[in-house]
């Protein structure tokens, strides 16, 4: 696997080995104060059931490699459990799932990856959440980051309630004036990094054709177990 296609599964905070992982015992849940319950609120009430867009910029560290990987592009998001990423810089590639099959186009290979989306999403991290909402408490205990220096953003950390060998914690950064999310970023237990900025967010009805894919004739049509 190329190191470019790496970083697409990272940004989505699964491996291709995450098929084969059964996690360990529940940690035990820790009760949500108030505060954070009101931060929870807030976040579903925004974004459960709402169609949205937005450009992203993403940068991606492996720490082990002292590699960084930035990219950007426009993502669009549709509940429950549909996505489009399409990256613009530096190559041009594509992410789609209509909830149940994933796709990874990329042209300048003449590929398309395809695979189980509940297999590579269903843990929410790297923004896969924004597209369920409710993965949040399902699986996550959640509590504010404290951060004197910006009053104008509120930090929900997250941990995972079932120990995971791709995520720590993911941090989202959301803007107090709308609540609307604008950063998001997944650490894993090797010190790994995804982080990806948020802006000209636009909450609107997407079709639901943008969310499938047809593999175009010549392109080389890869399965992904």
């Amino acid at each position: 696997m190329k190191r470019n296609v790496f970083f697409l599964i990272l940004l989505l905070g699964c491996f291709i080995g995450f098929n084969d992982f059964h996690p360990k015992d529940a940690r035990a849940d820790t009760p949500e104060t108030p505060e954070t319950q009101e931060i929870l609120n807030r976040m579903e009430k925004k974004y459960a059931d709402n169609d949205f867009s937005a450009d992203f910029h993403q940068v991606s560290t492996l720490t082990a490699l002292e590699i960084t990987e930035t990219a950007s592009g426009k993502v669009f998001f549709s509940h429950p459990g549909k996505m489009r990423w399409e990256y613009l810089v530096p190559t041009q590639h594509q992410i789609i799932s209509n909830g149940t099959t994933l796709w990874i186009y990329r042209p300048d290979e003449n590929q398309v990856v395809r695979g189980d989306a509940q297999a590579f999403f269903n843990s929410g991290a790297g923004g896969a959440f924004l597209s369920n909402i409710s993965l949040v408490r399902e699986q996550y205990n959640s509590h504010i980051e404290t951060n004197k220096a910006d009053t104008d953003h509120i930090t929900l950390v997250l941990e995972p309630k079932k120990e995971s060998p791709d995520i720590k914690s993911i941090h989202i950064r959301i803007l107090k004036a709308n609540d609307y999310i604008v950063q998001v970023t997944t650490h894993n237990p090797y010190g790994d990094t995804t982080t990806l900025d948020f802006w000209n967010i636009v909450f609107k009805k997407i079709e639901l054709s943008m969310f499938e894919f047809t593999t175009p004739d010549g392109v080389d049509l890869i399965e992904m177990n």
